[in-house]
């Protein structure tokens, strides 16, 4: 494991002089547009681990993604080999059919001090829920990124995320009642809460194996890959491949879905994802809550 090969992975070229914000901003940057939000393990009869130099070997050597469990942990080893301070922390996710946030904690992020001020890095959430940069962990403060405007709200001791999403202008009629498209646009959505108390790796042992073992996990119920590009995101669910655009100046999300056929898989996830499997993706898509 090294430094030298992650920045490789993600196209980090530039002078790494000290741990500032500046150089967190950009690495955060280049992970999520280079590194996919993905959990096809799952859905090729493989498994996801905790363990670090697997999941090194996985995203850095083998160029494929992760979930927020191997992407983030990852982050978090290249930020402490850089020096930053960081500690991590544990999310519960917000679950909008029930109307609240999920009893375990399913998400791991961190939390990073630089300079006396607090933020919050997470490169793996994915779609348009995915923050591009760190977010300062101020309570009420608007925080505008490419997907919307971001809010952390101070709750006790409890901090909850939440986003301002923009209109959405699907392209393709066919998809307009998509399960995938949210039906509450242009509303302030809670995305996860957490506290600031330290987790280790192995406080999510037991969630790793629960996520992708239990009948009524998302990432059993979808094969999901998706990708933050310089204008938004694309997104593979089951066979539904979406390039999404979004428009801040015009106060919209263009989304441009289609169906696609199991023998194109392979040259979707080549061409737009970088990712090269080693066995068979069983496709997956079955109603659950989710959304782009």
């Amino acid at each position: 494991m090294n430094l030298e090969e992650y920045f490789e992975r993600i196209g980090f070229h530039g002078y790494f002089g000290k741990p500032d914000l500046a150089t967190l901003k950009l690495i955060h940057k280049l992970h999520v547009m280079s590194i996919p939000f993905e959990n096809l393990n799952i859905h090729c009869g493989e498994t996801m681990t905790m363990d670090i130099v697997i999941i090194y070997d996985k995203i850095v050597k083998g160029k494929r993604g992760g979930w927020c469990l191997e992407n983030n942990s990852l982050f978090g080893w290249v930020m402490r080999e850089m020096g930053y301070d960081c500690v991590t922390l544990g999310s519960r996710v917000f679950e909008s059919i029930q109307n609240q946030f999920g009893p375990d904690e399913t998400h791991l992020i961190h939390k990073v001090m630089i300079d006396g001020q607090a933020y919050i890095a997470d490169v793996s959430f994915g779609v348009s829920y995915q923050v591009w940069e760190p977010l300062e962990l101020i309570s009420e403060k608007e925080q505008p990124q490419a997907a919307g405007i971001f809010y952390l709200r101070k709750e006790e001791d409890v901090w909850v995320l939440e986003k301002t999403a923009r209109k959405q202008q699907v392209v393709n009629p066919e998809f307009i009642n998509s399960s995938l498209l949210s039906k509450e646009q242009e509303s302030k959505k809670k995305i996860y809460c957490f506290t600031l108390e330290p987790r280790h790796a192995h406080h999510f042992f037991e969630v790793n194996q629960k996520l992708q073992t239990d009948p009524t996990s998302l990432f059993i119920k979808k094969s999901i890959c998706s990708l933050q590009t310089p204008t938004g995101f694309k997104a593979l669910i089951g066979l539904i491949y979406s390039e999404v655009t979004f428009k801040p100046d015009e106060g919209v999300d263009v989304f441009e879905m289609r169906n696609i056929t199991e023998s194109e898989i392979e040259k979707i996830l080549r061409e737009h994802f970088n990712v090269k499997l080693q066995n068979k993706l069983l496709p997956t898509n079955k109603k659950t809550s989710y959304t782009l």
